[in-house]
């Protein structure tokens, strides 16, 4: 008997036996529809405040502790068989801790274009993560509320999702739906990972210029501005069904100092924080923010205490902001590993001081289960308050609810294909990269670069340092997108290493050809403690700007990242912004460039002595 699938062929034997073939239609099942998180209800309903009731009268003070703390993962495959997944397990299960914090991976980069040595890949993967919170999910007797730092999209930590540019970048196009839809998108796919709690939008107001930390990741310096895309992405959050964290409480903007290396101290009095870093909080708030992260910096004028950063300051948390802002929602700490108080404090006193302040949920503590014993005791030796805790646990249960986890905690593995990527995200975050960059200057106006195709076209990749890129080498896709609209492209790569020989190569060679482009990579980046090139390369470029004066030659200059740089050079005659860097933001500086699309962007910041805030060439 013959049988095939599809038609459906069954063979029907005669008879004497002989098999005639007769055809049978066969309809096949129809898949499940896939269905997005939905919005997040603003109330409970009576079956989730009978869950959060139950839940808190059987929790025992090891259970309500371990509620305070959130732990962190790397998003690559983990099989449950492994000692790295026992001890995740064991934190579930005996230090009983209520949240997960989903980061990147660790595996080495291969070798790049320009470059062997940019360092280690940080992305996840989709599978990987939610399998890992699904499994997590099934250990905890208390659905765990999960979280990541989805800044720029869920790409900013998992491969295969939609990337969206920075912050500053959508500060430079001033579209609130365009915001709206960005953070949707995040919160689509988040949620299909099994994340629940988005710590973005950045409420920072950036007006320093030295900022190492903050910088590209606020939506720009002016206060207003900032609090109306706040308002826009907290709302797109809450369409597709994620909480919202509006940070660094109660401002980072303004500091040269990056609190994952130092404590930063602002000076300002009450009265310049209630005009320019408060607003933006406020707006956020207005818009129904669902938790506000605490900042490691000290401000005299809320707590003029010794060593009192905001994180632990009872003054600034459970005073101005719980009191005086009427917050409601959960506050959570900053990393608790980072230097400004990892540095000063044990992980118990620090805990300790984070939940005394205020704080509802401590991250990433340096010892969870030295943080979990030393709160513990501080309850049971009175200096904590017991109602604190309870009411910070009930906030955090309600918090749950409201997510729809004490219905269903897992997600399907299934479902990702099509909630995870895919073309109409990436459409929107392609429009968002484009539309933000930012003509600044054109002297010569050669922008956009009329070099014919056959021109000889000097390339130069000018990087900041060359450690530490971690995700992708820069010039990656600049390279061979401008190589395709002029073949004859010569590229070459500069940074903190190269040599004296090296650069007067470049010097004395750069004449010769057509047209000279260049893309200059400087990161504002967490931890790094430098944010310039290096002063020959520096030199090189105002050099390569006067030989280039008094020619017809072509001289444009791409900057990524870091957007306060050009005002060092101020030599330079053509100066494209893009507020970011890799892929996206290359291609969109190449279209630009090559009079592909439209230059629209505007200065959502000042360029001190330069250009003000709503600057900017529109082509």
């Amino acid at each position: 008997m013959t049988r095939t699938i599809h038609g459906v062929l069954v063979g029907v034997v005669l008879a004497g036996g002989t098999a005639v073939a007769t055809q049978r239609q066969v309809t096949p099942p129809r898949p499940a529809p896939v269905v997005a998180a939905a919005a997040l209800p603003d109330t409970l309903d009576r079956q989730a405040e009978r869950w959060v009731d139950e839940t808190f009268k059987r929790m025992t003070l090891d259970e309500k502790v371990g509620q305070l703390f959130m732990t962190s993962i790397d998003s690559m495959y983990l099989a449950s068989d492994t000692d790295r997944f026992d001890a995740l397990v064991e934190k579930i299960k005996t230090l009983k801790v209520g949240g997960i914090i989903a980061f990147g991976g660790s595996e080495r980069a291969p070798s790049v274009l320009l470059n062997n040595t940019y360092g280690t890949v940080t992305l996840g993967q989709p599978f990987a993560v939610a399998s890992t919170l699904n499994r997590l999910q099934d250990a905890s007797a208390i659905p765990l509320l999960n979280a990541a730092d989805f800044e720029t999209g869920v790409a900013m930590r998992i491969a295969g999702a939609t990337g969206f540019p920075r912050a500053m970048a959508f500060g430079a196009v001033a579209d609130e739906q365009l915001a709206f839809e960005a953070a949707r998108i995040t919160a689509k796919e988040g949620r299909a990972l099994g994340v629940h709690l988005n710590f973005a939008p950045v409420a920072d107001v950036n007006n320093n210029a030295r900022n190492p930390v903050i910088n590209t990741r606020a939506f720009g310096e002016v206060p207003t501005a900032v609090g109306t895309l706040n308002a826009a992405y907290i709302r797109g959050l809450k369409a597709g069904g994620m909480l919202s964290t509006l940070k660094h409480f109660p401002g980072h903007g303004d500091t040269d100092v990056d609190s994952h290396i130092g404590l930063p101290i602002i000076a300002h009095p009450r009265e310049r924080l209630e005009a320019v870093e408060l607003p933006s909080f406020r707006a956020g708030i207005a818009a129904g923010a669902d938790a506000i992260m605490t900042a490691h910096i000290q401000l005299p004028a809320l707590d003029p205490g010794e060593f009192s950063p905001s994180t632990l300051s009872r003054p600034i948390i459970t005073g101005l902001l719980r009191g005086e802002m009427k917050f409601n929602g959960l506050i959570v700490t900053d990393a608790m590993t980072m230097d400004a108080v990892s540095r000063r404090l044990t992980p118990g006193e620090a805990a300790v001081r984070a939940v005394l302040a205020g704080n509802d949920l401590i991250l990433q503590s340096p010892d969870d289960a030295a943080a979990i014993a030393a709160v513990k005791a501080a309850i049971t030796d009175g200096q904590i308050p017991v109602a604190q805790v309870d009411e910070s646990v009930r906030r955090i249960l309600r918090t749950k609810a409201r997510l729809g986890l004490h219905r269903n905690k897992r997600v399907s593995l299934d479902d990702l294909p099509a909630l995870v990527g895919g073309r109409e995200h990436a459409k929107i975050a392609r429009d968002a990269s484009q539309r933000s960059v930012t003509l600044l200057k054109d002297d010569r106006n050669q922008v956009p670069l009329r070099a014919p195709r056959e021109a000889a076209v000097l390339y130069l990749s000018v990087l900041d340092y060359l450690s530490g890129w971690r995700i992708a080498s820069p010039s990656r896709t600049v390279i061979p997108e401008l190589r395709q609209r002029w073949p004859s492209l010569t590229a070459i790569e500069l940074s903190d290493r190269s040599t004296p020989s090296e650069i007067d190569l470049v010097r004395a060679t750069a004449m010769r050809y057509d047209a000279i482009v260049v893309s200059v990579f400087v990161r504002a980046s967490s931890g790094s403690g430098r944010m310039d090139l290096a002063p020959p390369v520096s030199r090189l470029l105002q050099d390569l700007a006067r030989m280039t004066a008094n020619t017809p030659k072509p001289f444009v200059t791409m900057f990524f990242g870091n957007p306060y740089v050009p005002m060092f050079m101020p030599e330079l005659p053509a100066v494209l912004l893009t507020y970011d860097f890799y892929d996206q933001a290359e291609l969109s500086a190449v279209r630009a460039l090559a009079g592909e699309a439209p230059i629209t962007g505007r200065l959502p910041i000042t360029l001190p002595g330069f250009f003000n805030v709503g600057f900017g060439i529109v082509r």
